[in-house]
């Protein structure tokens, strides 16, 4: 039996299902698996593999860098320049993975001897990745070797630019590919279309990861030159606090290497060793080890406050400085950029929601609006399609008619791909991204065109995705499981997010004895078991929806099943 039957309707109107197959209970030698060996075979994992998934290491689930086309080109080029001395830039993209993927390499250099410098373009007066004018200007300053991290996969005439100019750009990047590749001297991106199998498997890896790939490679090369004999070898492991930050601030999927990242990046992070972070930590007011929420939600949106609201580059100051008091002053100011950040995004929210009733019968909601600040329409896009259950874009229209849009999707549709396309079919002056986030910019009077042509295109992968949507759950407990030996027993599978979902538990029935409005359209709840007990619930920004009103309006003394994550 798949589906939960004792659940007669859900509000939602989804349908609760054990996540993966389930054993046959009736069968009279079946023998129940432990609970975390349960979680592991729903999310996947081959019985045969369990114990490297149990503790995800690096050990268990590192590559051979080698295996991506143009990672030794690459690594050998950078190993040259450490050696040599050679004046060298990074040129990284203004969100927390382009600049946590900037953080690691001037780190790394810095371990070896060379001080690197580096680039953060403004996202309001420069846009998404290197433009060719500021290469050149970097290559007029002494820098004929570059490094662009997150960005540069579809870069043409900027690389065509900086290579005509004499210059070498090593592209390091995790975006989708076209099947022509930009001028650079290397590019490594598992998302290649040339890719062997065995590296485009590696195609969920946010930049930052793949950075850490080359951070290795470089290192393996110079330890084969005899470059460590009279100095100490950078301890790459130390790195793996921002790596963490990066991968699950990009919401890049936690399975295979990335949870082996992200699981050692926390233990890493825990201890506090980097200036920066721990300044961060400190003005998000973080003072016990940091989860994998603390890093999507706390720290990453105060890295990006810099980018979208503020100064582009304090994302990577804060995370390379050695003074504890420039940290702090960052920290301090990137808080109180995201909370700038957050009342003009409501701003922005609200009038986007406005326009979503012209949009009910498009299968991609498409929304614009002039003068509205291009910093947080990624954000805002994210809302919308978590309200409305489809991939939504933003688009933020500026005085001279050029917009520039931010696309969040959802599972089993594949919005980078189809913005490449539009692209391709002369829809868009610029766009590029991934499975489940793209980037856009467009002329304004191409806004309608395009909400056409997208609705066309991915109608059906929208259909299709919205009619098994499914309430997948690992658990059921009465309302006395929930208990602190419980949650601990769920986390030990974890760390969760993207692409490893945290597990949901089932418990019931339940009666409300208490529910009311919190913070920003948040509803809050006590309920009470048959069994005598009691606990509090929370469903986020669930205040107008059919949930919401259920738990808010229901009839008193009706009994419910929940389904949610245990905390």
């Amino acid at each position: 039996m798949n589906s939960l039957q004792f659940v007669q309707r859900s509000v939602l109107g989804q349908t609760w299902q054990w996540r993966g197959n389930r054993a046959d209970a009736g069968d009279p030698d079946f023998t129940p698996d432990d609970l975390v060996t349960q979680l592991l075979l729903a999310r996947g994992v081959a019985r045969d593999d369990l114990e490297r998934h149990r503790t995800p290491t690096l050990r268990g689930f590192m590559p051979d860098p080698s295996i991506f086309r143009d990672m030794d080109v690459a690594a050998e080029r950078l190993a040259d320049a450490v050696q040599s001395g050679e004046k060298l830039t990074v040129y990284g993209d203004y969100d927390v993975d382009g600049a946590t993927s900037a953080a690691l390499l001037i780190r790394l250099f810095r371990d070896l001897g060379l001080e690197a410098g580096y680039y953060i373009p403004d996202r309001l007066l420069e846009g998404y990745g290197p433009s060719g004018e500021a290469l050149v200007r970097l290559g007029d300053a002494g820098n004929k070797l570059v490094v662009t991290v997150d960005c540069g996969a579809m870069a043409f005439d900027a690389l065509s630019q900086a290579k005509a100019a004499g210059m070498e750009v090593i592209v390091v990047d995790h975006h989708k590919c076209a099947a022509e590749l930009p001028s650079a001297f290397a590019l490594v991106n598992p998302n290649r279309l040339d890719e062997i199998d065995e590296a485009a498997a590696h195609g969920h890896l946010a930049a930052v990861g793949v950075a850490f790939l080359l951070a290795a490679a470089i290192v393996r090369i110079l330890r084969n030159r005899g470059f460590f004999v009279d100095r100490a070898e950078p301890r790459l492991v130390e790195l793996l606090d921002i790596v963490a930050l990066g991968t699950v601030s990009d919401v890049a999927q936690l399975k295979g290497l990335n949870r082996a990242f992200v699981a050692q990046g926390l233990k890493v992070m825990a201890a506090r060793r980097n200036i920066g972070l721990n300044a961060l930590a400190a003005a998000a007011r973080l003072n016990r080890a940091p989860s994998c929420s603390d890093l999507g939600f706390a720290l990453g949106p105060r890295i990006n406050a810099g980018g979208r609201v503020g100064k582009s580059d304090l994302g990577v100051r804060l995370l390379t400085t050695t003074d504890p008091e420039e940290a702090r002053l960052i920290a301090q100011e990137l808080d109180r950029l995201n909370e700038e950040r957050r009342a003009i995004e409501a701003q922005v929210q609200e009038a986007a929601e406005a326009l979503m009733a012209t949009q009910h019968n498009r299968a991609v909601a498409l929304v614009s609006g002039e003068g509205w600040h291009p910093g947080v329409i990624g954000i805002v896009a994210g809302r919308i399609k978590e309200k409305f259950g489809k991939p939504a874009i933003v688009v933020a229209v500026d005085a001279d008619g050029t917009g520039k849009g931010s696309g969040r999707s959802i599972s089993g549709v594949d919005l980078g791909a189809a913005i490449i396309s539009a692209r391709e079919a002369g829809l868009l002056v610029a766009g590029g991204g991934h499975a489940m986030a793209a980037g856009l910019t467009i002329e304004a009077g191409k806004i309608d065109a395009l909400s056409d042509w997208l609705d066309e295109r991915l109608a059906g992968d929208v259909s299709r995705a919205s009619s098994e949507k499914v309430l997948s759950v690992d658990a059921l407990v009465n309302p006395r499981g929930l208990s602190p030996m419980l949650i601990e027993t769920l986390e030990a599978a974890g760390p969760y997010g993207t692409g490893w979902p945290g597990p949901r538990v089932v418990t019931g029935p339940v009666r409300v004895v208490k529910c009311d409005i919190v913070g920003k359209d948040h509803v809050r709840a006590i309920v009470s078991g048959d069994d005598g007990a009691s606990f509090k619930a929370m469903a986020f920004r669930q205040g107008e929806s059919a949930l919401g009103q259920q738990l808010l309006h229901g009839e008193r003394g009706q009994k419910y099943w929940l389904a949610g994550r245990a905390r």
